[in-house]
């Protein structure tokens, strides 16, 4: 079986934008509504640290790349490290003084050292698995932009913007991946990588519904109350990590590439918007 790989004419473009995010400084930022900012909150807390994590991993390997995607990895570390930075700037407006922001980041940069203790494989391991999530997510962004209907559009752009090139640089790890597994049966591939994705599939999503009902509580819902509503967002109304399920269970198709699910369509309109602002 031919071992697929991204198509030759996916590009990935670096965009150097910042975004004022000084609107999220007045608490619940996303459409007034507290469910949806404190699990957009958890999610943007967990990315600084992750994407470094991420592009750690692939730059592990770059010995082992070569022609484009030795570039196209090249262009994967600057983005991360792009978004990294608008992220750090968000997590900034989170008042620390109401919110367990300190406790939740150490938790996160504490889980992000496990990973890393796994070594070279285990760090990209966990990064195609994590990479998919957000690849996933950005294909919920796009079918779903309604969800930053009452948003700041500056808030709203930052995400869109970060949904859009999770989107092009959805494969460059797996392809990277591909290239450091080369030597290995290809059962031996398809069982780590299907386990691996059990694995943080059961701990991505339990992980941000732990920290978004840690931020309602300061909100003043009870424990209880708090993780029922996340849960809610996240699986039923709007179904934030369930909308996703076609993407996700794709993962486990033998012969699986991220670019099985081509939705570069679904992201042009976007692309083009922001190749623009770019050229500004």
């Amino acid at each position: 079986m031919t071992t697929k790989r991204s198509p030759e004419n996916v590009t990935i473009l670096p965009r150097d934008l910042r975004f004022d995010v000084a609107t999220a400084n007045n608490g619940h930022w996303l459409n007034g509504d507290p469910v949806a900012t404190a699990v957009l909150n958890s999610l943007s807390l967990t990315f600084p640290d992750g994407e470094r994590l991420f592009m750690d991993a692939v730059r592990g390997y770059k010995d082992k790349l070569s022609g484009k995607l030795a570039q196209d990895a090249k262009d994967f570390i600057t983005q991360e490290a792009i978004h990294s930075r608008e992220h750090v700037m968000l997590n900034k407006m989170i008042d620390r003084s109401k919110y367990p922001v300190d406790a939740i980041e150490a938790e996160i940069r504490e889980r992000v050292a496990f990973a890393r203790s796994r070594g070279k494989m285990g760090m990209l391991m966990s990064t195609i698995c994590l990479e998919h999530f957000t690849a996933m997510l950005a294909d919920m962004f796009a079918q779903h932009d309604d969800l930053f209907k009452k948003t700041d559009p500056q808030l709203r752009d930052m995400w869109r913007w970060h949904a859009m090139e999770e989107t092009e640089h959805k494969a460059v790890a797996y392809d990277v991946f591909l290239i450091a597994s080369k030597d290995w049966p290809a059962w031996r591939r398809y069982f780590r990588r299907c386990l691996a994705m059990l694995l943080i599939s059961y701990f991505f999503p339990r992980n941000i519904t732990n920290y978004a009902s840690s931020m309602l509580v300061a909100d003043g819902y009870t424990p209880e109350e708090a993780k029922k509503a996340v849960k809610r967002f996240l699986w039923k109304d709007p179904s934030f990590f369930g909308r996703g399920w076609k993407i996700w269970i794709q993962w486990f198709k033998p012969g699986f590439h991220p670019w099985d699910h081509d939705n570069r369509a679904l992201m042009a309109d976007w692309q083009a918007e922001f190749n623009l602002v770019a050229a500004e």
